[in-house]
């Protein structure tokens, strides 16, 4: 068995706790908090490594075999999310050092990112339904945290509508597990899928998938469940927001592909032409409210709803080829959303505001800040040869192979609507004169321009060796999809059920 798929879970969750007792020595306690990250951030590496080259890696809780125990599983999909969530908690760290206050890391700053760090970890690892729930819990209890963690008028606004949605969507869940349970009678994934292929009743099963497309959906902050985003991401210190829009709602579309690839591949099949409508309308409400905003990280907020959409087209196209494009968008977004909060973030800290008409002048002053925000833009309109050029060429790709122009007549527009908000920025905070002087602000320091700068490399690179990054999204997306391959690797060859029967006997 894989027992070291446990450390991702364990370091962080031990890197809290020392944190929390050695939380007013912030010496200590940022070497622990970065120490644990570093060690996610390589396990990641290595276990991308590790299922590319020996398939998926499994182990049982407690040593109980499945289905009785909690499996935990790591495949490419989850493999490749387990090494961003650490690559964005270092980049996180980094940006913290350089711009938090002592009083602000006094009050568990890093415990909560590091249990922020364990729920997602938990969630893209785990095997079982009802512990998914759970990992989504934990991560949303430390999201609430840093999302109020310096009681603001605007954060406090913002955490509540935060924490009401997303706790409505954590009681569909619920409620969905509960009837899966009803229905199959067992949470362990591989079995539920085993079991829902013999289910007289496909209709039952078709109203269950879409309770959980709601409840996925509002977590992922598609339409109509997304209203709660843009009113809340900008509130926290920008690390904190660029954490949240480059990660979170990220795990709710992992859940969607792996629920849909894995459990309900047959209602994933019946539902794809709801999948892509509810794609199209995501990005084009979200990027209609980005050019209607006039602060930066606003409009930034109402992009990361647009690009879900494109994430959503992915599993709507209900193939590997589209699974595997969806993925590697994913990865792009994940690295460049990040890197645009914290550049825009970084001009927000120097001129004291986000306003656009308030700021000006940074490509004089701030030359490499400028050239980073335009690369990262350009990325994420999808110019090349760019990560984000390669991502939605692969999914413009595999529509137009399954006849699908509507979806994709709107990705195409919606990329120059997204280039046009983003110039608007450029525009407004680096090229227009500004209306004070700026001379007497002081320039960036290295903590301020490295976390961006690391993450605009990696664009680049991705874009450069792409066909890497296609190849490992297709090997992903193909395990992501290997029903019978899943259920062998948890429950043994001859499937759980007889795992079950012959344990009982």
């Amino acid at each position: 068995m894989a027992n070291h798929l446990f450390l991702p879970i364990i370091v962080p969750l031990i890197g809290a706790a020392l944190a929390t007792m050695f939380g007013r020595q912030r010496i200590i306690a940022r070497a622990i908090v970065i120490g644990a990250s570093l060690f996610n951030l390589g396990y990641g590496i290595w276990l991308m490594w590790l299922v590319s080259t020996a398939g998926r890696q499994v182990t049982q809780a407690g040593s109980w075999a499945a289905p009785f125990g909690i499996s935990f599983v790591a495949d490419g999909l989850g493999a490749v999310m387990l090494f961003l969530a650490a690559l964005l908690m270092v980049i996180t760290l980094i940006y913290s050092f350089a711009t938090l206050n002592k009083e602000y890391e006094n009050f568990y700053y890093y415990p909560l990112l590091l249990l922020l760090l364990v729920g997602v970890s938990g969630a893209f690892i785990t095997g079982d339904l009802f512990n998914l729930y759970v990992w989504f819990e934990v991560l949303l209890v430390a999201s609430f945290g840093a999302l109020v963690l310096g009681g603001t008028r605007g954060q406090l606004e913002g955490g509540l509508k935060y924490v009401v949605l997303n706790l409505f969507g954590s009681t569909c869940f619920l409620v969905g597990a509960a009837l899966i349970y009803g229905v199959a009678g067992t949470l362990n994934m591989a079995h539920i899928s085993e079991r829902l292929t013999t289910i007289e009743s496909p209709s039952i099963v078709t109203a269950v998938a879409c309770l959980f497309l709601f409840a996925y959906g509002s977590k992922a902050a598609i339409v109509p469940v997304f209203f709660w985003l843009p009113t809340s991401y900008h509130t926290p210190p920008v690390a904190v927001s660029a954490l949240f829009g480059g990660l979170l709602t990220k795990v709710g579309v992992y859940a969607l592909y792996r629920v849909f690839g894995l459990i309900f591949q047959n209602e994933l099949y019946r539902l794809s032409n709801v999948l892509l409508i509810l794609a199209a309308l995501t990005m084009v409400i979200g990027v209609i409210g980005a050019v209607a905003q006039v602060e930066v990280r606003r409009i930034l907020s109402f992009h990361i709803i647009s690009q879900v959409g494109y994430m959503l087209m992915g599993l709507g196209l209900a193939s590997v080829a589209g699974l595997a494009a969806g993925l590697l968008f994913m990865v792009h977004n994940i690295i460049v959303k990040t890197a645009l909060f914290l550049i825009g973030g970084a001009a927000e800290f120097l001129g004291g505001t986000g306003e656009l008409k308030r700021l000006g002048g940074f490509a004089k002053h701030e030359p490499l800040l400028a050239t980073l925000w335009i690369v990262a833009s350009f990325s994420l309109a999808g110019m090349p040869p760019l990560s984000g050029f390669f991502g939605k060429l692969a999914l413009m790709q595999v529509a137009v192979e399954q006849q699908q122009y509507a979806i994709l007549a709107v990705a195409a527009v919606v990329s120059m609507l997204t280039l046009f908000s983003m110039l608007k920025i450029w525009n407004e905070v680096f090229w227009k004169k500004s209306s004070r002087d700026i001379s007497a602000l002081p320039h960036a320091s290295a903590g301020l321009l490295a976390p961006g700068l690391i993450l605009v490399i990696m664009s680049v690179v991705i874009g450069l060796g792409a066909s890497f990054a296609v190849d490992y999204g297709a090997m992903a997306a193909a395990q992501a999809m290997d029903v019978a391959g899943y259920v062998a690797d948890v429950c043994g060859a001859s499937g759980c059920d007889a795992a079950l029967t012959a344990a009982l006997k």
